[in-house]
This record gives C-alpha cells, sequence and structure tokens, in this order.
C-alpha cells in the first residue's frame, strides 16, 4: 500500500506528489491520459501569476498580495474564498524558488523576448518543458507514475485506508493508499454534464485542453455530499477558430481582430459592439456570448484592409471577392448581410483616419467603426472554446474537501481546478489557475505525508 495517491496529471498533481516524495511519504501517481498528453491542461500554458516585493531577474516592478487579492476580487463573480485566496497569494512568492529546485526553468525578462508583465513569470519553454521537468524530478525521486489509469470512483469517507477501483489499459485493477490527493480537474471535456446547464449546445463547445478531464470523480463527490464551490456549469470560455479540434487545440486557436471587423451570428445580423472590449479581456468576453448564440457560432466579417489589421491566426479565412460570395460561403443569406453591412456603412461617424463610431445602430459599434470596402472579403468562424469548469469542491486551508456539513475529509485532500472555484471564483486573471495548481498541490502533498506519517505502523521505516 502507498502512502499516498495523487490523481491526475498537470502542475497540482506533480507538485503534490513531489511535496510528499520530498516529505519522505512512497507516492503514486495515476493519470488518465496516455503517457504523450501528460499534463492536461498545463501542458498549454505559459506563466503563471505570482506576488513579488521588488523587481527579479523574472519581473519588473513590484506585484503585492493585496494587488492579487483585487484583481481576483475583480472577476471572482463573489464567489472567492478570502482566507484561501489570501493564503494562495502568500505562498505563490515561493514558487519560483521551489519550482525552479523541481528542475523547472523561467525565461528572464531581461532578454527582450517577453511580454512586459509585473503580474506574472514565463515557463522557459512553455508548459509542456515545465511538466517534463516536473514528471522527469518525480521519477528520479521514486514516485511511481502509472499513465492510460483512470480511477472510476473515489468514495468520501473512506476512512484511513482508501481502495480504489481503477481500470488501465482495459484491465480492473485496485489502487490503494493511506491517503488521496485529486487533482483531475473539472468537467469540461463532459458535454452530457454541461449539458444540464447549457443545453444542447454543450455538444458544440470546443475542448480547449484536454480531453480527459471529464469530472467523474468531482460529480461523484458531490453527490457523496462534499461541499460545493463556485456554480453549476460556470466554465471559463474563449472565442476560438471553428476549424480547431475537438479537444487539446491550446491557445493558437483563439480568434482576435473583432474590432477590425464585424461579428455576425448564423442569420447574418450582428449582436454585440465590436468596439466594447479591447483590453485582454476580449477572448472570454467573445466566448461567452458565442456560446449563447443558437448553434453557439459566429462569423468574424472582415475587409482586405481588416485583416491585415487583426493579429495573424494558424487558420485560413474564408475569402470571396464580394460580401454576397462570402455570405454563401459561410451557408449566410447574402441578402441579410449585405443589408447588416449597409446598415452599418450609414451608421458610420469618422473619429479619425484610423478609429470612428456609430450612431442610431443597435448594438452600437463604439470604436474602430471603419468601413469594410476593400475586396477581397474575409470570414474567420468562431465556436466558444472551454478552458475549465468554474464548479467544484470546497476546501479549507489544508487543502482538505469539506463535506456540506462542514466537516473536513481527513485524508481526502484536493488540488488545482477541482478546487480552484473556492477561490477563483467564476472569473479567471492570466495564469492564476496554474498559482492555484502549485500552491494548493504542494499543501495537500504536504499535508498528506504528515498525516500519513503518524499512521504508518510502529517500526515501519519513512523513506530517505
Amino acid at each position: 500500500m502507498n502512502d499516498v495517491l495523487v490523481i491526475g496529471g498537470g502542475i497540482a498533481a506533480f507538485c503534490a506528489a513531489l511535496a510528499a516524495r520530498r516529505a519522505g511519504a512512497s507516492v503514486q501517481l495515476v493519470d488518465s491520459a496516455p503517457r504523450h498528453l501528460l499534463g492536461g491542461n498545463a501542458r498549454h500554458s505559459r506563466n503563471l501569476r505570482l506576488v513579488h516585493d521588488a523587481p527579479s531577474p523574472l519581473f519588473p516592478g513590484r506585484y503585492t498580495v493585496e494587488e492579487f487579492l483585487t484583481d481576483l476580487r475583480r472577476v471572482s463573480g463573489g464567489h472567492m474564498d478570502e482566507d484561501l485566496a489570501r493564503l494562495m497569494a502568500e505562498r505563490s512568492r515561493e514558487l519560483p524558488d521551489w519550482l525552479q529546485a523541481q528542475g523547472v526553468r523561467f525565461q528572464p525578462t531581461g532578454d527582450g523576448m517577453l511580454p512586459w508583465s509585473c503580474k506574472t513569470a514565463f515557463f522557459l519553454g512553455g508548459g509542456r518543458a515545465m511538466i517534463n521537468a516536473l514528471a522527469r524530478t518525480a521519477e528520479d525521486l521514486g514516485v511511481e507514475i502509472l499513465h492510460d489509469t483512470k480511477v472510476l470512483d473515489v468514495r468520501l469517507r473512506a476512512g484511513d485506508h482508501h481502495h480504489l477501483p481503477a481500470c488501465r489499459e482495459g484491465s480492473s485493477l485496485t489502487l490503494s493508499a493511506r491517503t488521496v490527493v485529486i487533482c483531475s480537474g473539472g468537467y469540461q471535456a463532459n458535454p452530457e454534464a454541461l449539458s444540464r446547464t447549457w443545453g444542447i449546445d454543450a455538444a458544440a463547445f470546443l475542448v480547449r485542453g484536454s480531453p480527459h478531464v471529464r469530472g467523474e470523480i468531482l460529480l461523484s463527490l458531490l453527490a457523496q455530499g462534499a461541499a460545493p464551490a463556485g456554480v453549476p456549469g460556470a466554465c471559463h470560455l474563449v472565442a476560438v477558430n471553428a476549424m480547431a479540434p475537438a479537444a487539446d487545440g491550446g491557445i493558437v486557436t483563439r480568434v482576435d481582430g473583432m474590432p477590425w471587423g464585424l461579428v455576425v451570428d448564423r442569420d447574418g445580423r450582428r449582436f454585440q459592439d465590436e468596439g466594447a472590449e479591447i483590453t485582454p479581456r476580449r477572448y472570454s468576453f467573445w466566448g461567452r456570448r458565442v456560446a449563447r448564440l443558437p448553434g453557439a457560432r459566429a462569423h468574424l466579417i472582415l475587409d482586405a484592409t481588416g485583416l491585415r489589421r487583426a493579429p495573424p491566426s494558424i487558420y485560413p479565412t474564408h475569402r470571396a471577392d464580394t460580401l454576397e460570395a462570402l455570405a454563401r460561403t459561410l451557408a449566410l443569406n447574402p441578402a441579410i448581410l449585405r443589408d447588416t453591412v449597409d446598415r452599418y456603412h450609414a451608421a458610420l461617424r469618422p473619429d479619425g483616419p484610423e478609429d470612428g463610431h456609430t450612431e442610431g445602430l443597435e448594438p452600437p459599434k463604439t470604436r474602430r467603426a471603419l468601413p469594410l470596402t476593400t475586396p477581397p472579403f474575409h470570414a474567420w468562424t468562431m465556436a466558444p472554446g472551454i478552458t475549465f469548469t468554474c464548479h467544484g469542491l470546497k476546501v479549507d486551508a489544508r487543502a482538505r474537501i469539506m463535506t456540506v456539513d462542514g466537516r473536513p475529509c481527513d485524508g481526502l485532500h484536493a488540488a488545482g481546478m477541482i478546487m480552484a472555484p473556492t477561490v477563483l471564483g467564476t472569473g479567471y486573471v492570466a495564469g492564476a489557475a496554474l498559482t492555484v495548481g502549485a500552491v494548493f498541490g504542494r499543501i495537500a502533498g504536504e499535508e498528506a505525508a504528515r498525516r500519513v506519517l503518524t499512521l504508518r505502523p510502529e517500526g515501519e521505516k519513512c523513506l530517505n
């Protein structure tokens, strides 16, 4: 029997496994994904958000605990646990040194290769390099890693010995441990679960990360009486290209450039001010709005000038010499798309050569309202891409899963996106998901090891 069983394969799981192993516990980590997909959503990441009180090779300026908490409050929808959010922010200070001690490398800011950021540190080589480093160190330390292994259920009140049914490469097995850390994420790759709140259009969502994060353990624990955090069905959505794969497309699938064109629904009509949001929040802004449309699809229409202004994409545009021909390519009514563009042109009021607004148009376009007159005309079809769900488990400061009657489950911990709604609520700020995973992964691993080492039979040796 292992001391600690960690379920998951992302940053939270590996931080938990490493923390427990370094504390002297024997550790087994099981991941439902195959080895080449190790890392969950963290494979697609770039950076994590960290408190720092002075400039360093990783950061310009400073970013305080209070600034971190202010950013979280702004997006949390009122669902943030203040105490746990503060704990996360304070302990994020430790992460650069600790992660580097596990083999993770960060990219210094002085080489001119990074966007200026006083809030986040970037991994050298991105999330995949970070995960590979953590996995390599875990294996070197003796953590047993099982790939292609799916834990079928976890009992909420199992006591001091956990026996978990699992399946590995088609064969049944039982995994046994004295304590369990669950880092298996939400249910963003489970359209059946999403459809309970989103309806049938949930099947049209594209999964930006791992297709293996289906949330069966999370949903089972909630049904057994685990205390919930966040809001059922709430999720982080981004506008992605409808040509993207059904899962694992990552950050490069995002659609951008909406202020330089017009966005229309499947009937060819505008439904949103394209100039309303031009900050980094624009990706989730459009993801939510496209998700609420019938069919969960929209089209960004650009002329040749607008396409040059828009950020480049890995996906080709739909292209035609006339708006009517473009409409037919997109299966839109040509007359309706032409009317949409004509009414937009009639409402244009210039604010300079690179800006403008509309008057008397509903919805308005409040900035970057420029004519679409230069052929050829282009379009990208937009779909909602789901990153993670904002519905999970409530935990305490020791990362123990809480029950609905307010009691902690000793020996059953959670870290990462399965409990992140406790801290993030229903919102997100860049890099915060990895911070949740790393901080609470460490806490969960440390607490699991501390508990299990007190439960070892007398005379059983601790690991060096």
